[in-house]
């Protein structure tokens, strides 16, 4: 997930003093108009989230202990994980965290509403292909549907707290783990009355409120064609913006061709479907997380039903044809910045 937060940085200017109070940088000049700033690595990314206020510190600090949390649940590679614990349970039922528990459910429900373009149940498939190994290589024919008879949504069982894999399957939560993060930590800035936050979450941006002037956040998404540039700016508030694209996590084969780390449901192959990238805007990060990625699977001939179940969200799409596609939800918020032409999209 790769998009850029612009225009927050705070201009250091005379009387100001920077310090450092732990990891947490402060900009002490008795204002709220300048950030309280926590740079950590989790989840297997960079994250930066920036908090306005008087409780801001405060508020950085569990927000730091909210993720960490939530990844020490819901890795898939860590063994002390409750998902690892889970895949591994030889088809016996699992007591699992609430967080767990709401998300594997949350990823049932989504996977029903996007015709089974989301499914969590891919693990097996991703890990062959070698996404999670870094063993990169095209598995055989009749491995990936072996691997294919044992995926499927429907096969999880959830019962309160407890939740069952038939044998074989497994899952991963994370096309919508960073979603939910997001989530968290913008309920978690609220309670500590901040009015004013941006965190990017590995490229996952979602902000809470506007900036303190009272203008709008500006979010850079990037070109798929050219990862370092920036492809257009969105303004927005009280709203997420995440993007999934073929640019993030691929190999490139023998035969020249590109295998990016998501997988079609339907075939147990990396999407091919006729998109490079999917960003969806949003107040809810997990919906966010779960269309980008169910989206960029259905491609050009099945994506516009999606989009019409969820007319609350804007989207970007760029095309194998490198054309930027926009809902018109985003007209007067969107400014395109690349050499592409870009266009309102037509799913009505």
């Amino acid at each position: 997930m790769h998009n850029k937060l612009i225009d927050i940085a705070a201009v250091i200017l005379g009387s100001m003093v920077l310090f450092s109070c732990s990891r947490y940088t402060v900009v002490q000049n008795n204002d709220d108009t300048v950030p309280c700033s926590l740079d950590i690595f989790a989840m297997d990314t960079y994250m930066n989230l920036k908090a306005y206020g008087a409780n801001a510190e405060k508020a950085l600090s569990e927000a730091e202990d909210r993720i960490k949390s939530l990844e020490k649940e819901l890795s898939v590679t860590s063994d002390s994980s409750e998902i690892f614990a889970l895949n591994n349970s030889s088809g016996e039922a699992v007591s699992l965290s609430e967080d767990a528990v709401f998300l594997i459910e949350q990823a049932k429900l989504l996977g029903r509403d996007t015709d089974g373009y989301l499914d969590i149940t891919v693990f097996p498939i991703l890990r062959e292909w070698g996404f999670t190994t870094g063993n990169y290589h095209i598995p055989d024919v009749n491995i990936i549907a072996r691997l294919l008879k044992d995926t499927g949504f429907e096969k999880i069982i959830t019962n309160g707290s407890s939740v069952q894999l038939p044998e074989n399957v497994q899952i991963d939560l994370g096309a919508i783990t960073k979603g939910y993060t997001g989530d968290e930590v913008i309920e978690i800035m609220r309670s500590k009355g901040i009015s004013s936050c941006v965190i990017s979450l590995g490229g996952n941006v979602q902000a809470l409120g506007t900036k303190p002037d009272g203008t709008n956040w500006k979010v850079a998404v990037r070109d798929p064609y050219k990862p370092e540039t920036d492809m257009c700016i969105v303004d927005i508030a009280d709203k997420a913006v995440i993007t999934s694209g073929n640019y993030e996590r691929y190999f490139i084969s023998d035969d020249g061709k590109r295998y990016c780390h998501i997988i079609d449901p339907k075939d147990g192959y990396p999407a091919d479907n006729g998109f490079v990238s999917v960003t969806v805007i949003g107040e809810n990060g997990l919906t966010c997380d779960a269309l980008s990625t169910a989206l960029f699977v259905a491609g050009e001939e099945n994506s516009a039903d999606l989009i019409r179940k969820y007319p609350e969200y804007d989207f970007i799409i760029v095309s194998d044809k490198e054309i930027i596609y926009y809902t018109k939800g985003l007209d007067g918020h969107f400014k395109n910045t690349s050499s592409m032409a870009a266009e309102v999209m037509k799913v009505d």
